[in-house]
């Protein structure tokens, strides 16, 4: 994978952790629903696209709140 490189994506999403975790999250939606949110995308693969939008800024990771009770807890 060349592009988005990773250094750009770590700008974006603060660890690899994370970055695995969003990308994969949306590349599975993505391959379920087909809801694109770029024109245009370089790659032909859907972790691919979910990286890409992760670059474009239309993908982010919320922060999660340290008091909410969560339902996979």
């Amino acid at each position: 994978m060349l592009y988005p490189s990773i250094d750009s994506l770590m700008k974006k999403i603060d660890s690899k952790y994370s970055l695995v975790s969003v990308a994969a999250k949306r590349a599975r939606n993505l391959q379920d629903t087909g809801d694109f949110r770029l024109e245009k995308y370089s790659s032909q693969k859907f972790v691919g696209k979910a990286l890409e939008e992760i670059h474009a800024g239309q993908l982010s990771m919320k922060e999660r709140d340290e008091k909410a009770v969560y339902s996979d807890e």
